[in-house]
């Protein structure tokens, strides 16, 4: 009876540390009872999480304003694509300085502007034409200069003016010459 009082008293208890014990030898009482095993109970699997609630607070307006800038803003480059792009850029910005350093003279003159299609005076060629006449390629107007042409009819005395009496020349009379 005293044994069957033992087994019993060790199924139902909980566990112990044990003391120790000198060359690993144990009582029958100290030696650990396997566990038990219990019938298992059959658990439903996990359904879907509930639908989140839409929560009005300020928390969520932020959350929702970063989630919209992961679409809105571009995605972040390597290190390496950046500098590549640096490298291109710098390359353009290169030719473009090397563009604006050829020589340039300015020159001096009288060259008539074109009149263009609409009407305008179209100085651009007027510079060309006044720095080839320097011995240059090309160039640029700096100043330009406009006169009244009118037919001698116009001096008479007593004449009134018509709108076809005079017109407007434009002259380019300094350009940058290349």
């Amino acid at each position: 009876m005293a044994l069957s009082m033992l087994t019993m008293a060790t199924e139902f208890a909980l566990p112990q540390a044990a003391p120790p014990t000198s060359l690993g030898v144990q009582s029958p009482a100290q030696q650990p009872v396997p566990p038990r095993s219990e019938p298992q109970q059959m658990e439903p699997p996990p359904s879907a999480p509930p639908a989140r609630e839409e929560n009005p607070g300020l928390f969520n307006e932020i959350g929702k304003l970063f989630e919209k800038s992961k679409s809105i803003l571009p995605p972040l480059k390597s290190p390496s694509e950046t500098f590549d792009d640096l490298n291109a850029r710098a390359r353009d910005a290169g030719e473009s300085l090397s563009n604006l350093a050829k020589p340039s003279t300015m020159v001096s003159g009288r060259a008539a502007c074109v009149v263009s299609s609409n009407g305008a005076p179209d100085c651009k060629a007027g510079a060309d034409k006044l720095c080839q006449s320097k011995g240059f390629k090309e160039g640029k107007s700096l100043d330009t200069d406009a006169a009244e042409k009118c037919s001698p009819i116009v001096y008479l005395p007593g004449h009134q003016r018509g709108p076809n009496d005079c017109k407007t020349e434009n002259f380019v009379t300094r350009a940058l010459c290349q």
